[in-house]
């Protein structure tokens, strides 16, 4: 009689603990022998792996060992994050992720989640049946198309989602058993990738729309039948599908897209952190993007809403934001050629490509880079700014690092030290002024997790613009005054589970006011988040293994 019982139970991130078992555990699954007879504590061992991750010859191999972590130990995994989130997040999710997305064929040593290619298509709901658990309740999906600032990375893109997912349970506390990180694969037209002998997907170009939306459609379906109410973030999608997708799925189900909607909220929160550190109000701002894309388009939409929020009407709010793309200023003259949800935007203005002299005759108080052009916050854009505010706000926001606009140390230079600076990725911290600063960065991970730990708590039908607002409004609430005055504009990561629990408390009394909830509205909303929250531990974990 053999004992493939105990070696499957050790092998299974969900249940094994390693050196944790317990002596008696050990007698009763007859793991006796079968590991050192030393029994440690999850702190141990957290210890352990922090020792080891420190040991990696870089970033990226830091990624592949949190991987391999998170495929033999899940609970010890999250454990390792939540103790020093400052430390882990950035090699889970950015910026090292990018790289590993580019690497993923290389890399990969064991699938996670579920691949989803157009071969598929028509047996969708029969192949997500084969998920080990009937109770999903949330999806992190990407078809590759728009990497972070990378491009079309196809199936390698699968990095997102699984990133992502850990972030939701790691910042927030979403209990990662209820998680689910998918990749459409519908080809690519990465030619890199379609000549690698090593590249995980199909090796073929992307479908013409009508194909590609059928596809979707048929995934979308099949969510909703085999895990009805699932919530799905739909995750670096190009510019010409994700607004559609948004556009066609609000209302229909509980959805979000985060490059859209949760870029929007943290930046605004950045915003609405500035207007704190100047004195100043929403509605008093005049916003000059660079980008105009799906994210750059979804950040303007909401400082609007926010605006209006204030007092003025809709028409102001648009007046006071102005977008550039790689053509110039949008602007009416160019309506045949924008994109629906780029219209709005559309100044009556002449054409110009001169984003520096826009800034001297707009007088914008901040600018927003979302173009993923390096270095085009140029030393003209950054003494532009500065002549015209006396605190100008500055925010490089393209990832990863590479892409962004301007650097820390550029920004602070050329405003002596004045700037409100926020980016997409994290810089060093540096010294202005014999001030020692932490560059602030603006992280989706301030939102979305929280997101999902409201929309999980409270079971909520819908995902709205007014949750992201609240959000956004939420998280600039959460800075001390004592951080305002070191310059921060986020609060520091090392407290990030605190502040996705106010976050969360705020949306789930908005989801509540908003009649969206499938439960009952408990009489204390926070001790209520409180007790949602996952806390890794050896304990839960066998609990939520055992439910499965």
């Amino acid at each position: 009689m053999n004992n493939q019982a105990a070696f499957d139970l050790v092998r299974n991130p969900l249940k094994n603990k390693g050196t944790a078992f317990t002596q008696e555990e050990r007698a009763a699954q007859k793991l006796e022998g079968l590991l050192p007879p030393v029994q440690e504590t999850l702190e141990d061992q957290i210890g352990r792996a922090a020792a080891q991750c420190d040991a990696c010859s870089d970033d990226l191999a830091r990624y592949i060992f949190m991987s391999h972590l998170q495929d033999t130990n899940e609970t010890l995994f999250y454990g390792l994050l939540v103790s020093d989130p400052d430390k882990y997040m950035p090699l889970v999710y950015t910026p090292t992720v990018g790289d590993a997305c580019e690497q993923f064929g290389h890399i990969f040593r064991q699938a996670k989640g579920m691949f989803l290619p157009l071969t598929l298509k028509g047996r969708l709901d029969e192949v997500l049946a084969n998920w080990y658990t009937d109770d999903v309740r949330f999806i992190v999906v990407t078809d590759g198309s728009r990497i972070l600032g990378l491009g079309d990375l196809g199936a390698n893109g699968m990095g997102i989602p699984i990133g992502k997912l850990a972030l939701y349970s790691a910042a927030a506390g979403v209990p990662p058993q209820y998680t689910l990180p998918i990749t459409l694969d519908v080809g690519t037209e990465n030619q890199e990738f379609l000549d690698d002998p090593y590249y995980p997907g199909l090796k073929q170009h992307r479908p013409e729309n009508d194909e590609y939306y059928a596809f979707v459609d048929e995934f979308v379906q099949a969510v909703e039948k085999r895990f009805p109410g699932c919530c799905i973030q739909f995750e670096d999608f190009n510019i010409h599908h994700a607004e559609p997708l948004l556009e066609k799925y609000r209302d229909q189900i509980c959805m979000f897209n985060d490059d859209i909607q949760g870029t929007a909220a943290v930046a605004t929160a950045g915003i609405y952190t500035a207007c704190r550190s100047k004195g100043e109000k929403m509605s008093q701002q005049r916003i000059l993007f660079l980008g105009a894309g799906s994210a750059g388009c979804g950040i303007a939409d909401l400082l609007a809403q926010a605006m209006q929020a204030e007092g003025i009407d809709k028409a102001t709010a648009y007046s006071q934001i102005r977008l550039f793309d790689i053509d110039g200023l949008l602007t009416k003259s160019r309506a045949d050629s924008l994109e629906d949800f780029q219209k709005p935007f559309a100044a009556d203005h002449e054409p110009t490509t001169d984003f520096a002299g826009m800034i001297r005759s707009f007088k914008p108080t901040a600018i927003i880079g979302v173009s993923t052009a390096h270095g085009a916050f140029n030393a003209d854009v950054l003494k532009a700014m500065t002549e015209i505010n006396d605190r100008p706000i500055i925010f490089p926001y393209s990832n990863p690092t590479k892409k962004s606009e301007c650097t820390a140390e550029e920004a602070y230079a050329a405003t002596k030290g004045k700037a409100l600076f926020a980016s997409g990725s994290p810089f060093p911290a540096l010294e202005v002024n014999g001030k020692n600063i932490e560059p602030s960065q603006g992280n989706n991970v301030y939102i979305f997790p929280a997101m999902g730990l409201a929309v999980y708590a409270t079971g909520a039908k819908r995902v709205t613009e007014d949750m992201f607002l609240t959000a956004a409004r939420a998280l600039a609430e959460t800075l001390t005054q004592e951080e305002l005055d070191s310059g921060l504009l986020y609060p520091p990561r090392d407290r990030i589970r605190a502040v996705s629990g106010h976050i969360a408390c705020k949306v789930a009394e908005e989801i509540f006011d908003a009649n969206l909830a499938t439960v009952d509205r408990p009489a204390d909303i926070a001790a209520f988040i409180k007790g949602m929250t996952y806390v890794p531990s050896y304990d839960s974990s066998m609990a939520a293994a055992a439910a499965h």
